[in-house]
């Protein structure tokens, strides 16, 4: 029998979508990444973005493109970039969520068809367009990630829309995982326990939500983005090449008590 793989990216390459600040879980995820060896490509939304972020991965080599998932041809000219620099892709972190805030903020029985539907399309939909995009440039096969939350599986107060947008999108990673397994691509949703990212900072009372996390967590405490960063991480490694079509959990234990 040969020995597990060690866990490491060296050698790999990797595009990495979402990042907005070095609070974002794709900031996490890229500089561990790198750390571990691996070469990436990041998206942030625009220009104004750019400011924020440009300054975090300038000083360790990333290279940043602009990439807006509603903009037509944005994410097909980024995966193109990804490859014209890398030359293939082993592994793709998908760090996007957004719905607009007259919607979010609002009861799911309020929302309109709109919002609704632009939720779903850069939330989850825009997961299977780069996974489309991205899997005839990994011929070793390698690993898609997207982000997830408690909330798609169990009703979370103040969480209202994106609870049934991530649930589609935890069902679309098992769908994936069936579809691209003969390619050897590994499909999973990572979902974090709160933290104070771009993104939730949208939700209504999230201090409140992170305060009852917080007290319902068997190890007591929220998680870090390093913690985050550390199972996606290992996720895109070959150490990983036996899982597919989960939705992983790093909460502190949060997902298994009532």
């Amino acid at each position: 029998m040969s020995k597990a793989a060690a866990f490491s990216l060296a050698g790999k390459k990797g595009l990495i979508l979402g990042l907005a600040n070095d609070r974002s879980i794709a900031w996490g995820c890229t500089e561990l990444v790198r750390a571990q060896g691996a070469e990436v490509v990041v998206s942030c939304l625009n220009e104004k973005a750019r400011k924020w972020v440009e300054p975090l991965t300038a000083p360790i080599g990333v290279e940043l493109v602009n990439c807006n998932v509603e903009e037509p041809g944005e994410l097909e000219a980024l995966v193109q970039h990804a490859v014209n620099k890398l030359g293939k892709l082993d592994f793709v972190i998908h760090s996007i969520a957004w719905a607009p805030l007259e919607d979010l903020h609002g009861d799911v029985v309020d929302s309109s068809r709109e919002g609704f539907a632009r939720a779903i399309s850069v939330s989850c939909h825009s997961f299977a367009e780069l996974a489309k995009l991205c899997a005839p440039h990994m011929p070793d096969g390698g690993s898609m990630l997207s982000m997830s939350y408690l909330g798609s599986g169990e009703a979370v107060p103040n969480y209202g829309l994106m609870g049934p947008v991530k649930a589609a999108l935890e069902s679309m990673v098992r769908y994936m995982a069936m579809e691209l397994g003969s390619q050897n691509i590994r499909v999973h949703a990572v979902s974090p326990g709160p933290i104070l990212t771009r993104a939730a900072s949208g939700i209504a009372d999230f201090d409140g939500l992170m305060a009852t996390a917080q007290a319902k967590a068997p190890l007591q405490r929220l998680v870090t983005l390093e913690e985050i960063a550390q199972l996606s991480a290992f996720l895109c490694s070959d150490a990983a090449s036996g899982m597919s079509g989960q939705t992983i959990y790093v909460d502190a234990g949060v997902h298994a008590v009532d």
